[in-house]
């Protein structure tokens, strides 16, 4: 791909967009980067597209400078619906992801992972498997650092493991990744969709440029994929329940509570031991599976996928232990932002549990926990601006619900409740921006509190 002298727009200047500016004017374009935000709002952001030596425009997309472009790049954040962009693409300016832009740079295997839920600890996981088997890995994408980083700092890696959204993979052209990962598909982002056929249709792009020669690992359990990939190319490895499993397919992996079998063609049917893992819950032991026939796939021993699977510790955010108080555990899920993610987590605990959901709805239908709820929670305490929402949603759950203004409301209430041998559970099955920038900070301020309580 040459980009020499050419005029190229990055529209948003997150990370992404930083990495995406660094990488095109590295390949010597000509980078003018757009923001609907102001400098004071973007901070340090401004001052390193500056040293980069882009062009800035700030306060809102300039449809000139668009249209003048000879390639335009979006942040995942960036809708590639909106206006400027459709007028853009009407003009003939080709318009592409991040992703895309870097993966026309990277030479070597990509293992791309997707889904609704799961993606971020199976995407880690892939790599820590990878790099136990001995084989040097780039793990990035829609996680830590963009793929663009990976190409400007010279790309040493025998494999890229990629965590990819929905976002990107609507702006995807000749993205081929050698191993395709779906993990699982759910209502989510349908504030952004049309429905839940236009968000899975974005899910199957994932395969849009895979051939005979490649692989796709899938949840075979999961009814919104089983339509998708039947005409999905490649070899097909299905993880699936044991319990479940009604007609097992010759390939993949079988899940059982203490292992997982695997099957790979052209190869010895080998079992991965769980007892080890601190990983809670049938869903991770779901990404569990997916991420180790993707990693068999890419080359990976079983001696390097259990030595991983021993190893790996929950990552923040994602059903995180971070305290006991009073004989109390209180665990941070705070990246479910989705109501099948507050479904999954309910699903990890015996004992009674304090549910702290709320924050801002993503057009998601909160009935949707009623059978969870009834089945796994002693107390909802619901909060934020889908407090009111929620509570009408679960008001026939039989479980007693209570609503309070904010997180942290939600936290104190929890807490007097709470007896000895119970759980408080932040899943909130929404958005945090109603009172957070980001799924993280809510996090974060969820932990804090508990670690001064202890």
């Amino acid at each position: 791909m040459n980009l020499r002298d050419q005029h190229t727009v990055v529209v948003g200047l997150g990370r992404s967009g930083l990495a995406a500016a660094r990488l095109l004017g590295e390949k010597g374009a000509r980078v003018t980067v757009t923001d609907n935000r102001d400098a004071a709002t973007l901070g340090e952001a401004v001052a390193v597209a500056e040293k980069l030596g882009c062009a800035l425009e700030l306060g809102g997309h300039q449809q000139a400078t668009l249209d003048g472009a000879d390639l335009i790049v979006i942040s995942p954040g960036v809708p590639h619906t909106i206006a400027p962009l459709t007028a853009a693409r009407a003009n003939g300016v080709p318009v592409i992801g991040e992703v895309e832009l870097a993966a026309r740079f990277i030479t070597v295997p990509i293992v791309a992972v997707t889904g609704t839920n799961g993606k971020t600890t199976a995407t880690e996981l892939i790599g820590e498997m990878l790099d136990a088997s001995g084989i040097a890995t780039f793990v990035g994408g829609n996680i830590g650092r963009a793929l663009s980083e990976y190409v400007t700092s010279g790309g040493a890696a025998e494999v890229v493991v990629a965590e990819i959204s929905s976002f990107q993979l609507d702006t995807m052209e000749r993205f081929h990744p050698r191993v395709g990962v779906l993990l699982n598909i759910s209502a989510d982002h349908l504030d952004r969709y049309a429905g839940m056929a236009a968000y899975a249709a974005s899910k199957a792009r994932l395969w849009s440029r895979m051939g005979a020669a490649d692989t796709l690992v899938y949840n075979g359990m999961d009814p919104n994929i089983a339509a998708l990939v039947t005409e999905a190319p490649g070899c097909h490895l299905p993880f699936w329940s044991a319990a479940e499993a009604t007609d097992a397919p010759a390939q993949g992996a079988q899940i059982d509570p203490q292992r997982i079998r695997l099957a790979l063609p052209a190869a010895n049917a080998i079992a991965i031991d769980l007892r080890k893992t601190r990983l809670l819950g049938p869903h991770n032991r779901e990404n569990i599976a997916a991420a180790a026939l993707a990693a068999m796939a890419a080359g990976a021993v079983p001696e390097g996928i259990q030595q991983a699977v021993d190893a790996f510790s929950p990552l923040p955010h994602r059903l995180e232990p971070v305290g006991s108080v009073d004989g109390v555990v209180y665990i941070n899920d705070s990246k479910a932002t989705n109501v099948d993610a507050t479904v999954r987590a309910l699903d990890c605990f015996d004992g009674p549990v304090v549910l702290i959901v709320g924050g801002r709805n993503k057009d998601n239908d909160f009935s949707e926990l009623r059978g969870a709820v009834a089945a796994g929670a002693a107390l909802v305490v619901a909060n934020g601006e889908a407090g009111d929402e929620i509570a009408a949603a679960l008001a026939d759950s039989g479980v007693p619900l209570e609503i309070v203004g904010t997180q942290g409301e939600a936290l104190a209430r929890a807490r007097e409740v709470a007896r000895p041998g119970w759980t408080v559970l932040l899943s909130p099955a929404c958005a945090s921006f109603d009172q957070f920038d980001n799924y993280a900070a809510r996090g974060m301020a969820f932990r804090k509190i508990v670690e001064e309580w202890s």
